[in-house]
């Protein structure tokens, strides 16, 4: 997906250059205003970033644009660092599609994106996963690798959807034990662990590894490629 990213911050905008490009977006980044609405009037993107690391003004161009723009259904998330209820309800009330508070975490940023995908386009939902010759499939919860099965239980499966929805981004255990356990749930370490250390080795075919499940124990969890030796 090619997504239009309006973002000052040279440190921000490096953040979501990784975090899009590890998620398989493609970005194109802008630091001004104008260049950004020049841009999304002549090309087509999937989705607009945009940060607003200050109040607005009352003659802010990008309020103007969400409010005035007509058949244009390219979603739009505002980035702010403000934990203004105020502000949030003036972008969402002038024509954004979603507010997210930074710092933010990864996958929760990379899920909002997916899940404003998935709503514009309710047809393309995703249903399977295709990744390193891994495919895993939603309806028959079912993970194959290039072609061959590999049996997971339900939690595993789960598990294995979210780190290969999100390959290379960290996903901490309060995301996974909410995401697997229910939100309601307090799931210990050790449980996690477990389930983590078994689908490792389930997802190791024959000698070879083709991804791996790293650990960091600031960050959590986060599946990436095996570089050949």
């Amino acid at each position: 997906m090619k997504i239009a990213c309006y973002i000052r911050n040279s440190t921000v905008s490096d953040t979501v250059k990784t975090v899009l490009s590890r998620a398989n977006h493609e970005t194109a980044h802008f630091d001004n205003e104008a260049a950004l609405l020049r841009s999304v009037r002549r090309s087509r993107f999937d989705l607009i970033l945009i940060d607003m690391g200050a109040e607005p003004r009352d003659d802010n161009s990008i309020l103007s644009w969400l409010n005035l723009r007509t058949g244009d259904n390219t979603p739009v998330i505002i980035l702010s660092p403000l934990r203004s209820p105020e502000l949030a309800a003036l972008t969402l009330n002038s024509g954004a599609d979603d507010f997210v508070n930074r710092p933010f975490e990864a996958v929760e940023l990379v899920a909002r994106i997916n899940a404003l995908l998935r709503r514009c386009a309710p047809l393309q939902a995703r249903r399977s996963i295709s990744f390193a010759g891994y495919t895993l499939d939603r309806d028959s919860a079912s993970c194959t690798f290039q072609e061959q099965p590999i049996e997971l239980t339900p939690r595993e499966f789960s598990m294995a959807w979210l780190f290969f929805s999100s390959p290379g981004i960290y996903i901490s255990r309060e995301t996974i034990g909410a995401v697997i356990w229910s939100a309601d749930s307090e799931v210990a370490g050790r449980t996690i662990e477990q389930h983590v250390y078994k689908l490792r080795k389930k997802l190791q075919v024959g000698e070879e590894k083709v991804v791996m499940i790293r650990t960091a124990y600031s960050q959590g969890y986060r599946l990436e490629l095996c570089t050949p030796e």
